[in-house]
């Protein structure tokens, strides 16, 4: 059975002191979790705060971003090695706002999946379909192409660990969450399509997440569907309450 993985996207949000508030609550909420596995994706200047502030705990940390190369002429940009010497167990990667703000290419997206497994962290791979490409009967080939190119030169083994991360664009931040049953056949397209292109042991063990404006009150709906893991979680996740109910709401379910 597939460990459900609940994980938080800060975005551009805390400071170290609003990061060390946060944790102070929300350490408390979710210590007697032991079925769902619990991520936290900071900032990049309060990462240090987040892993000192989760030792002892369950509470694994996510980097929102990384760059391919482990040093050079890259102004502002920061190296695989340098999040895993901070502690970072995971690093999302290829999120929309990545994609369509800053312009990352499918290429781009695949060289940071390696370069972050050969730190030896795992990437949450974020695929989804924008509402232009939704509205024109797009979505699966958009998702199949993001989907095959992020994982290209995989080997079965890192892909079956890895997280994909199902976000439909026009979900995200805008508080229309899909309906479970758009949600559900955008993962299970994904898992069908990675046993497609390795083998079905693959595709049953790869987690998938759904990401786009989980909240406490369609988290059980959405959480309960067979090809969905968890979530990846953006504004809910900035409230320790909020957070920690979705959490408690999946353990319920497994």
């Amino acid at each position: 059975m597939r460990t459900p993985i609940i994980a938080a996207n800060w975005k551009l949000h805390k400071n170290r002191a609003e990061a060390k508030e946060f944790l102070n609550e929300f350490r408390e909420k979710v210590k007697y979790i032991s079925d769902v596995e619990i991520v936290l994706g900071p900032t990049f200047t309060t990462l240090d705060t987040v892993i000192e502030g989760t030792e002892g705990t369950e509470i694994n940390v996510a980097a929102q971003n990384v760059y391919y190369e482990q040093e050079g002429a890259f102004t502002g940009e920061i190296a695989p090695n340098m999040l895993s010497e901070l502690g970072c167990d995971y690093v999302i990667v290829g999120h929309s706002e990545r994609r369509h703000i800053f312009g990352e290419t499918d290429g781009d997206i695949n060289k940071k999946v390696h370069a972050v497994f050969e730190d030896e962290m795992t990437p949450i791979l974020c695929i989804g379909e924008t509402e232009d490409e939704r509205n024109e009967g797009k979505t699966q080939s958009v998702l199949k192409r993001q989907l095959e190119s992020g994982l290209d030169g995989l080997d079965p083994s890192q892909v079956a660990e890895m997280i994909v991360a199902y976000e439909p664009v026009w979900a995200i931040g805008t508080g229309e969450s899909a309906s479970p049953e758009d949600a559900q056949e955008g993962c299970k397209f994904s898992r069908d399509l990675v046993s497609e292109v390795y083998d079905e042991e693959t595709g049953e063990q790869v987690r998938l997440q759904y990401g786009g404006s989980i909240k406490p009150h369609n988290a059980e709906e959405l959480m309960s569907l067979p090809d969905i893991d968890g979530g990846l979680v953006g504004g809910a996740s900035l409230d320790p309450k909020s957070f920690s109910e979705i959490i408690s709401i999946t353990e319920e379910l497994y």
